[in-house]
Protein backbone atom coordinates (compact mmCIF):
# COMPACT_ATOMS: atom_id res chain seq x y z
CA UNK A 1 0.00 0.00 0.00
CA UNK A 2 1.34 3.66 -1.05
CA UNK A 3 0.43 6.59 0.82
CA UNK A 4 -0.81 9.84 -1.49
CA UNK A 5 2.73 11.26 -0.08
CA UNK A 6 4.87 8.40 -1.99
CA UNK A 7 2.52 8.21 -4.73
CA UNK A 8 2.94 11.89 -5.02
CA UNK A 9 7.32 11.54 -5.42
CA UNK A 10 6.54 8.87 -7.70
CA UNK A 11 4.48 10.94 -10.14
CA UNK A 12 7.36 13.66 -9.67
CA UNK A 13 9.81 11.08 -10.73
CA UNK A 14 7.87 10.25 -13.59
CA UNK A 15 7.21 14.28 -14.65
CA UNK A 16 10.92 14.76 -14.24
CA UNK A 17 11.88 11.74 -16.17
CA UNK A 18 9.43 13.41 -19.12
CA UNK A 19 11.05 16.52 -18.70
CA UNK A 20 14.60 15.35 -18.60
CA UNK A 21 13.98 13.82 -22.08
CA UNK A 22 12.62 16.91 -23.58
CA UNK A 23 16.00 18.62 -21.87
CA UNK A 24 18.49 16.32 -23.29
CA UNK A 25 19.70 15.15 -19.93
CA UNK A 26 19.53 12.14 -18.14
CA UNK A 27 17.62 11.83 -14.59
CA UNK A 28 19.49 11.06 -11.94
CA UNK A 29 17.13 9.32 -9.31
CA UNK A 30 18.26 9.42 -5.77
CA UNK A 31 19.69 5.94 -4.26
CA UNK A 32 17.72 6.71 -1.65
CA UNK A 33 14.39 6.72 -3.75
CA UNK A 34 15.78 3.56 -5.72
CA UNK A 35 15.66 1.82 -2.09
CA UNK A 36 12.59 3.42 -1.17
CA UNK A 37 10.60 1.98 -4.48
CA UNK A 38 12.74 -1.10 -5.04
CA UNK A 39 10.07 -3.63 -4.88
CA UNK A 40 9.18 -5.09 -8.58
CA UNK A 41 5.66 -3.93 -9.50
CA UNK A 42 3.62 -4.01 -12.32
CA UNK A 43 2.84 -0.24 -12.89
CA UNK A 44 0.86 1.99 -15.94
CA UNK A 45 1.06 5.43 -16.50
CA UNK A 46 -1.72 7.65 -17.73
CA UNK A 47 -1.71 10.95 -18.89
CA UNK A 48 -5.35 13.17 -18.77
CA UNK A 49 -5.66 16.46 -20.91
CA UNK A 50 -6.62 18.89 -17.97
CA UNK A 51 -9.22 20.13 -16.87
CA UNK A 52 -11.23 17.90 -19.04
CA UNK A 53 -9.71 14.53 -18.29
CA UNK A 54 -9.70 13.20 -22.52
CA UNK A 55 -6.76 10.34 -22.62
CA UNK A 56 -3.75 11.45 -23.82
CA UNK A 57 -1.77 8.42 -23.43
CA UNK A 58 -1.58 5.19 -21.74
CA UNK A 59 1.07 2.52 -21.67
CA UNK A 60 2.72 0.56 -18.46
CA UNK A 61 3.90 -2.53 -17.30
CA UNK A 62 1.83 -5.40 -16.48
CA UNK A 63 3.55 -7.73 -14.49
CA UNK A 64 6.11 -6.92 -11.51
CA UNK A 65 9.47 -6.87 -13.59
CA UNK A 66 11.00 -4.00 -12.85
CA UNK A 67 11.58 -1.86 -9.55
CA UNK A 68 8.88 0.57 -9.03
CA UNK A 69 10.71 3.48 -9.12
CA UNK A 70 11.94 2.59 -13.17
CA UNK A 71 8.32 0.99 -14.29
CA UNK A 72 7.22 4.83 -13.53
CA UNK A 73 9.55 5.93 -15.61
CA UNK A 74 9.43 3.44 -18.47
CA UNK A 75 5.18 3.85 -18.37
CA UNK A 76 5.63 7.92 -17.88
CA UNK A 77 7.94 8.33 -20.85
CA UNK A 78 6.54 6.02 -23.06
CA UNK A 79 2.97 7.42 -22.01
CA UNK A 80 3.93 10.38 -23.28
CA UNK A 81 6.14 9.57 -26.41
CA UNK A 82 5.08 6.19 -27.45
CA UNK A 83 1.62 5.58 -27.39
CA UNK A 84 0.44 4.70 -30.93
CA UNK A 85 -3.03 6.31 -30.87
CA UNK A 86 -1.48 10.00 -30.05
CA UNK A 87 1.52 12.32 -31.38
CA UNK A 88 4.25 12.30 -28.92
CA UNK A 89 3.79 14.90 -26.36
CA UNK A 90 4.99 18.14 -26.35
CA UNK A 91 6.84 20.59 -23.96
CA UNK A 92 4.12 22.86 -23.86
CA UNK A 93 1.48 20.02 -23.28
CA UNK A 94 3.08 18.92 -20.34
CA UNK A 95 1.92 21.55 -18.09
CA UNK A 96 -1.62 20.38 -19.54
CA UNK A 97 -1.36 17.26 -18.57
CA UNK A 98 -2.32 15.58 -15.20
CA UNK A 99 -0.87 11.96 -14.62
CA UNK A 100 -2.55 9.15 -13.11
CA UNK A 101 -0.24 6.37 -11.55
CA UNK A 102 -2.18 2.55 -10.97
CA UNK A 103 0.62 0.52 -9.15
CA UNK A 104 -0.75 -3.20 -10.42
CA UNK A 105 -1.10 -6.54 -8.01
CA UNK A 106 0.38 -9.63 -10.32
CA UNK A 107 -2.57 -10.82 -12.76
CA UNK A 108 -4.12 -14.19 -11.97
CA UNK A 109 -5.73 -15.89 -14.11
CA UNK A 110 -9.35 -17.00 -13.49
CA UNK A 111 -11.15 -20.09 -14.42
CA UNK A 112 -13.69 -19.72 -17.73
CA UNK A 113 -16.73 -21.57 -15.12
CA UNK A 114 -16.22 -17.97 -12.85
CA UNK A 115 -16.93 -15.57 -15.88
CA UNK A 116 -18.20 -13.36 -16.21
CA UNK A 117 -19.92 -13.20 -13.06
CA UNK A 118 -16.30 -13.36 -11.24
CA UNK A 119 -15.21 -9.86 -12.40
CA UNK A 120 -15.81 -7.09 -10.20
CA UNK A 121 -16.31 -3.58 -12.10
CA UNK A 122 -14.56 -1.04 -10.57
CA UNK A 123 -12.37 -3.17 -8.68
CA UNK A 124 -11.04 -5.51 -11.71
CA UNK A 125 -8.77 -5.04 -14.46
CA UNK A 126 -8.49 -7.64 -17.61
CA UNK A 127 -5.64 -9.37 -19.06
CA UNK A 128 -7.10 -11.66 -22.15
CA UNK A 129 -4.52 -13.62 -24.09
CA UNK A 130 -5.07 -15.59 -27.30
CA UNK A 131 -2.14 -16.94 -29.39
CA UNK A 132 0.04 -14.66 -29.42
CA UNK A 133 -2.44 -11.06 -29.03
CA UNK A 134 -2.94 -9.75 -25.49
CA UNK A 135 -5.10 -6.94 -24.69
CA UNK A 136 -5.39 -5.62 -21.27
CA UNK A 137 -7.61 -2.90 -19.90
CA UNK A 138 -7.55 -1.01 -16.23
CA UNK A 139 -9.42 -1.42 -13.56
CA UNK A 140 -10.99 2.27 -14.02
CA UNK A 141 -12.22 1.79 -17.50
CA UNK A 142 -15.43 -0.48 -17.03
CA UNK A 143 -16.94 2.38 -14.97
CA UNK A 144 -15.93 5.11 -17.20
CA UNK A 145 -17.86 3.95 -19.88
CA UNK A 146 -20.66 2.15 -17.52
CA UNK A 147 -19.65 -1.68 -19.25
CA UNK A 148 -21.07 -4.54 -17.25
CA UNK A 149 -18.66 -7.82 -17.35
CA UNK A 150 -19.54 -8.84 -20.49
CA UNK A 151 -18.91 -6.09 -22.42
CA UNK A 152 -15.62 -5.56 -20.36
CA UNK A 153 -14.23 -8.93 -21.86
CA UNK A 154 -15.47 -8.30 -24.77
CA UNK A 155 -13.59 -4.30 -25.28
CA UNK A 156 -10.32 -6.46 -23.82
CA UNK A 157 -10.51 -8.47 -26.88
CA UNK A 158 -11.23 -5.63 -29.13
CA UNK A 159 -7.79 -4.32 -27.26
CA UNK A 160 -6.13 -7.30 -28.48
CA UNK A 161 -6.95 -6.73 -32.20
CA UNK A 162 -9.67 -9.97 -31.48
CA UNK A 163 -13.19 -10.36 -32.18
CA UNK A 164 -15.19 -9.00 -29.46
CA UNK A 165 -16.20 -12.80 -28.22
CA UNK A 166 -12.72 -14.22 -28.14
CA UNK A 167 -12.58 -14.76 -24.14
CA UNK A 168 -15.01 -17.91 -25.02
CA UNK A 169 -12.88 -19.55 -26.99
CA UNK A 170 -11.24 -22.41 -25.40
CA UNK A 171 -7.29 -21.71 -26.11
CA UNK A 172 -8.25 -17.48 -24.38
CA UNK A 173 -6.65 -16.99 -20.98
CA UNK A 174 -8.51 -14.53 -18.63
CA UNK A 175 -6.74 -13.04 -15.94
CA UNK A 176 -7.71 -10.54 -13.23
CA UNK A 177 -5.56 -7.78 -11.52
CA UNK A 178 -6.69 -4.99 -9.08
CA UNK A 179 -4.70 -1.95 -8.75
CA UNK A 180 -4.00 1.48 -6.15
CA UNK A 181 -4.85 4.42 -8.31
CA UNK A 182 -3.58 7.82 -7.53
CA UNK A 183 -4.26 10.86 -9.63
CA UNK A 184 -2.95 14.26 -9.51
CA UNK A 185 -5.75 16.70 -8.73
CA UNK A 186 -4.19 20.23 -11.47
CA UNK A 187 -0.34 19.46 -13.32
CA UNK A 188 2.27 19.49 -11.06
CA UNK A 189 -0.52 19.47 -7.80
CA UNK A 190 -0.82 17.00 -5.40
CA UNK A 191 -1.86 13.19 -5.86
CA UNK A 192 -4.98 11.99 -4.24
CA UNK A 193 -6.01 8.13 -3.92
CA UNK A 194 -8.86 6.68 -6.71
CA UNK A 195 -11.18 5.21 -4.08
CA UNK A 196 -11.85 1.33 -5.65
CA UNK A 197 -15.02 -0.46 -5.37
CA UNK A 198 -15.23 -3.52 -3.32
CA UNK A 199 -16.99 -6.57 -4.10
CA UNK A 200 -18.19 -9.58 -1.56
Amino acid sequence: MLSSEEAKELVLIGRNAVLSVFEGKELLVPDSLKEKYRKKRGVFTTLLRYPGRELRGCIGVPYPVYPLWYAVIYSSVSASFKDPRFPPLSLEELNKVVWELSVLTEPQEISKERLPEGICIGRDGLIVELGSSRGLLLPQVAPRYSWDPVEFLEHTCLKAGLERDCWKDPSAKVYIFESEIFEEVEPWGEVKKVEQKTCG
